[in-house]
């Protein structure tokens, strides 16, 4: 006769079996990376520590069935045993410990199981996420990773917050969502040097979180913007309303889709594959649907800026090769831009969207309706994450405009390193006032939200202070992206309760001076997320976010992104940024040589990108702007900051505006110039002012000139072109 231990083993193992079978047919269960596992060792003697994403009571369940480690010991939360059926799968599966990840003396437990040889599988968020983004990631498991050497397995568990076991209330869920496993190669996580333990705490948390971010990256752009849109529907649901613009007319996913595929069917007539087209519209939904619609029918869409000068316009459609424009008369003759459309040269066509209704045949009708909407995925033409998915144009702030091409693979891996940042849900709405031709506005402020499943209003020009900040009143909305200067009057025109359901305001594209930071957090108890970046990144490169903000600083690098610096002679503090990513662009696109596609390339090598900016990095991986290499003056032999000079000038005038600029002096090689809309600013203010900073007296600069506004592009950066062409003139 068995003894009864005899008998559970055998039971347990029949279980886990039967509901290895089960999770597989129920669940489809995709397991990536199974020879990592492997790499790491799962002998007696080794120290193996698995760490996860959390996102439902199925985490543990499916780890246990499908890792391939051998007896491993589950480290699971309180909550967990107090749900009957969860612990008797447990206890099926494999050995666990209850641990709270919050409590520090309960890693001693761990660190013997590791000590013993025991692997040991942990959730270092400690409790399951509610937002779809990571949580907070305790120090502990990294201390324990540290403290006994451990080898790290990093897994990436993927669909299991659509199911009814997550806590993502505000996501449609589903009874089966598809699972995937991803096994990342192993890894360890080294002691750090510090004066006392709780800095080395806090350096191992941080660096465990930067580990789980680099997780939430898996898999994430491995198709096309399209195949992105698809899955998105396949995620949130056709019926939800996702997009909604000045028309005031809201549009689903359905919609959307619809949108798209008409606009790709139609253009597809008249257009060649891989043929750049130029869109010459403001933020509409239309906008949006002929983005994707054109690059799922293998079309590039080229993101004219409206605002720019004929000759810039001129300069980035010969540098695109463009040939057929896209616009709307109605936007055409609203903006009063006849005249600079009629002066563009090199068009074949310009096609108006008012007259695309009458191509539309009954076959095609029937083509949209019976078969494309409903198998969208079978209409896309054949195409590569690294194929170009848009154009954009640089701001032309210092020179004549580029043609940036990103790649599929560039937008969608910004858009994962954003959301892993800053996390988007159901119930966000963003306001985008920012223009669709900027890669501010249409990675972060447009493409973000929409495959998040946040709503998002599109506003047509961010310079109408007084009605935007009743527009996010009265639509309710919880994110705002914008420039220094714009929010700067938001703020200035806005009641406080305008702004009282934001839990976002995101600053890009120029430098968020302390006057506006305080001015928001004073007036509407909002704290402003400042980030930097560039059009050739798609655009984000660092962020201040939620779990990691410093003031005076730009945020942390996103996950993905490799850093260099460069020194600079007569630069004592950092060096030129130079980046390497999955996020930056394909290559450039020039006047002087049309078509042809310059790959990105530094003096560190193929594939990195140059920034041109001076920053410094401190020791928690916080980025300092310096300044810009050319925005530097040489004063007297030494080399001064312009932007040093602004903010100079902003502490002696928070109030105002302000914008310096150098010309050519005979004494002293270059001469500094001040542009300020604060009439009393005078060189005593500013010399006071450099005395409380610290500053250099050539720091001070010698012209004070008074101006009603300053030279804005139309992406909010500051026209730096006119300004030096101004301070020549003063």
């Amino acid at each position: 006769m068995m003894k009864p231990y005899f008998v559970r083993t055998i039971i347990y193992a029949v279980l886990r079996v039967l509901l290895r079978v089960l999770t597989r047919l129920l669940f489809r269960v995709r397991v990536r990376g199974r020879g990592e596992a492997l790499a790491a060792g799962n002998g007696q003697h080794s120290r193996l520590l698995v760490i996860a994403n959390h996102e439902s009571f199925l985490d543990g369940i499916l780890l246990g069935l499908f890792l391939p480690v051998e007896k491993p010991v589950f480290v699971v939360h309180p909550e967990y045993v107090k749900r009957p059926l969860l612990r008797f799968v447990l206890n099926v599966l494999a050995d666990y410990l209850v641990i709270d990840p919050s409590n520090p003396m309960a890693m001693k437990h761990i660190i013997r199981l590791l000590e013993s040889g025991r692997p040991v599988v942990i959730f270092p968020e400690g409790r399951i996420t509610s937002t779809g983004a990571l949580m907070k990631v305790y120090e502990g498991p990294a201390f324990v990773a540290a403290k006994t050497g451990a080898t790290l397995l990093p897994v990436r568990l993927d669909g299991l917050s659509r199911s009814y076991f997550s806590k993502m209330a505000h996501w449609p869920r589903k009874l089966f969502p598809r699972i995937t496993l991803t096994i990342l190669p192993p890894t360890t996580l080294p002691m750090p040097e510090a004066h006392n333990a709780k800095v080395r705490h806090h350096k191992l948390g941080e660096a465990l979180r930067r580990l789980m971010l680099e997780m939430a990256l898996v898999g994430s752009y491995q198709c096309t913007l399209y195949g992105a849109l698809c899955d998105a529907i396949r995620i949130h649901g056709r019926r939800r309303y996702i997009v909604e613009d000045i028309k005031q007319v809201e549009y689903t996913y359905h919609d959307l889709l619809k949108m798209s595929l008409t606009f790709g069917r139609l253009f597809e007539r008249f257009t060649e594959p891989g043929e750049k087209v130029g869109l010459f519209l403001p933020n509409m939904a239309s906008t949006l649907g002929l983005l994707i619609g054109l690059g799922a029918f293998g079309r590039v869409p080229a993101m004219l800026n409206h605002t720019a000068g004929v000759n810039g316009l001129q300069v980035a459609c010969n540098a695109a090769c463009i040939r057929t424009l896209i616009t709307s008369r109605a936007f055409v003759e609203q903006a009063k831009l006849a005249d600079k459309l009629a002066a563009l040269q090199g068009l074949e066509r310009i096609v108006y969207l008012e007259d695309l209704h009458e191509g539309m045949t009954f076959r095609d009708k029937l083509w949209l309706m019976g078969w494309a909407l409903w198998f969208p995925r079978q209409v896309e033409a054949k195409a590569s994450p690294e194929d170009a998915a848009v154009v954009l144009f640089t701001s032309g702030s210092e020179g004549k405009p580029k043609g940036v091409v990103l790649s599929h693979r560039a937008v969608l891996a910004n858009v994962a390193q954003f959301r892993a940042a800053i996390g988007f849900t159901h119930d966000d709405r963003v306001l985008n006032v920012l223009p669709i031709f900027h890669s501010f506005g249409l990675t972060t402020g447009t493409l973000s939200p929409l495959l998040s499943g946040a709503s998002v209003f599109l506003y047509p020009s961010p310079l109408h202070y007084r009605v935007i900040p009743e527009l996010a009143y009265d639509r309710a909305c919880t994110v705002l992206l914008g420039t220094n200067t714009f929010l700067g009057n938001y703020a200035r025109f806005a009641h406080p309760y305008d702004f009282y359901r934001f839990r976002f305001v995101i600053s890009g594209a120029e430098k968020l001076s302390a006057a506006v930071r305080e001015q928001w957090f004073e007036k509407f108890g909002v704290r402003i997320l400042e980030g930097y970046g560039a059009t050739e990144t798609a655009p984000v490169i660092t962020i201040n976010s939620p779990m990691a903000y410093r003031s005076g600083t730009v945020g942390q690098f996103l996950s993905g992104i490799e850093h260099r610096l460069q020194p600079v002679p007569g630069i004592e503090r950092g060096g030129v940024l130079h980046v390497r990513g999955p996020n930056v662009m394909s290559g450039y696109l020039r006047a002087d040589n049309p078509g042809v596609l310059q790959a990105p390339a530094s003096s560190e090598g193929p594939g990195w990108y140059e920034t041109g900016d001076i920053v410094e990095v401190d020791s928690d991986g916080f980025v300092h702007i310096v300044g810009r290499v050319k925005r530097f003056a040489k004063v007297a032999g030494e080399m001064v900051s312009l932007e040093a000079v602004e903010k100079l000038a902003q502490t002696a005038s928070p109030n105002e505006f302000h914008a310096a600029s150098s010309q050519p002096d005979a004494g002293k090689g270059e001469a500094l110039v001040l542009f300020t809309t604060d009439g009393r600013l005078d060189r005593a203010a500013l010399q006071k002012a450099a005395q409380q900073l610290g500053f250099s007296e050539l720091s001070i600069p010698k012209k004070v000139v008074r101006v009603d506004e300053l030279p804005l592009l139309g992406t909010g950066k500051m026209d730096y072109v006119t300004l030096q062409r101004m301070a020549e003139e003063a």
